[in-house]
C-alpha cells in the first residue's frame, strides 16, 4: 500500500491497483457527519471546498435512489458528479456509484464507512475503479486538493450541528 497524501488531514492510500482509500477523523459524532454527508442543504455548504459554488444537490437516499452534485468552479466551468445508492446503513455505511460527468466512463464504486469512538468519527471512503488507468486518471486530476478542502468543510458543517 502506498501513501500519496500531500496536504490536509485526510490520508490517501492505494490499497490495490484499482483502489483509492481516503481516511479522515472528524471531531464530531457519526450521526452529525452522516447528516452533513446526506442532507442537500448541508452538502451545498461543504462539497465544493474552496474551489467554487455548489449550484445543485439532489439526494434520493434509498437503495436504487440517485444523487447528483453540481458546482461552478472558480474558473467558471461546471463540475458535476452523479451516482446511484447500492447499500445504506444509517449513520454507518453508504455504498454508491460515482460518475464524473466530464468522463462518464471513469465511474467508481465508493464505500463510505463511519466509525465513532468517544464522540469522534473516522470516515473512510474506498473508491474502486474498473482499471488502474482510470484510478490513476482520477488521482492525476488534482482530486486530492479539492477533497482535502471539502473534508475540512464537512467537519466544520458537522461540528456546527452539535
Amino acid at each position: 500500500m502506498s501513501t500519496v497524501t500531500s496536504s490536509g488531514t485526510a490520508v490517501v492510500t492505494l490499497p490495490a491497483d484499482n483502489q483509492i482509500l481516503i481516511t479522515r477523523e472528524f471531531d464530531a459524532p457519526a450521526r452529525l457527519v452522516w447528516k452533513a454527508w446526506t442532507t442537500p442543504e448541508l452538502i451545498k455548504r461543504w462539497w465544493a471546498g474552496e474551489r467554487g459554488e455548489v449550484t445543485s444537490v439532489e439526494v434520493d437516499l434509498r437503495v436504487g435512489g440517485r444523487w447528483r452534485n453540481v458546482m461552478i468552479a472558480d474558473g467558471g466551468f461546471e463540475v458535476a458528479f452523479h451516482g446511484e445508492y447500492r447499500e445504506i446503513v444509517e449513520h454507518e455505511r453508504i455504498v454508491s456509484t460515482e460518475v464524473y460527468e466530464g468522463l462518464p466512463d471513469a465511474s467508481s464504486l465508493n464505500t463510505l464507512t463511519l466509525v465513532e469512538r468517544d464522540g469522534r468519527t473516522t470516515l473512510t471512503v474506498l473508491a474502486e475503479y474498473p482499471s488502474k488507468e482510470l484510478r490513476d486518471g482520477h488521482l492525476e486530476s488534482g482530486m486530492e486538493g479539492g477533497m482535502q478542502e471539502s473534508l475540512d468543510r464537512l467537519e466544520q458543517v458537522a461540528a456546527s450541528l452539535g
